[in-house]
């Protein structure tokens, strides 16, 4: 059984240039530190795909005119002992692109379970820094 994290941000104005950079930047660093070369790790959808999109939930231009300007997702590896660390690196990745990006509306969740946001922490799962930080320092 396989698990996503699934992740989008929506608002009335696209990315502004200084944006987009930063966004780009939080990709690069983000995929040079992911700890598995041969998992998947932050993804974003090409924006192009989406162009012309419906107005379902998640899709398009809602009803309050805000566009989906980011959306991605990240199938978390199989094996348990890759998971937590995997799990802890994408949550701390999108913490990082929702605060390269302000005044959006975002959307975190692990298949149909949300990802409470915290203004300190960002997104994380309860525990989930704890047992990543001890599975670092070695248990």
């Amino acid at each position: 059984m396989s698990v996503s994290v699934y992740y989008s941000a929506r608002r009335a104005q696209p990315l502004t240039g200084t944006e987009s950079t930063t966004v780009e930047h939080v990709l690069t660093t983000r995929a040079q530190s992911f700890p598995y070369a041969d998992e998947e790790g932050l993804y974003l959808h090409d924006g192009d795909e989406d162009a012309g999109r419906g107005t379902d939930e998640g899709e398009g231009t809602g009803e309050n005119g805000n566009a989906e300007i980011l959306a991605g997702s990240t199938k978390l590896p199989s094996d348990p002992d890759r998971w937590i660390p995997a799990t802890a690196h994408v949550l701390d990745s999108v913490t990082a692109l929702r605060r390269a990006v302000g005044g959006a509306q975002w959307h975190v969740h692990l298949d149909d379970v949300d990802v409470p946001w915290d203004e300190e922490e960002g997104y994380a799962l309860p525990g989930l820094r704890e047992v990543a930080l001890g599975g670092e320092l070695g248990g």
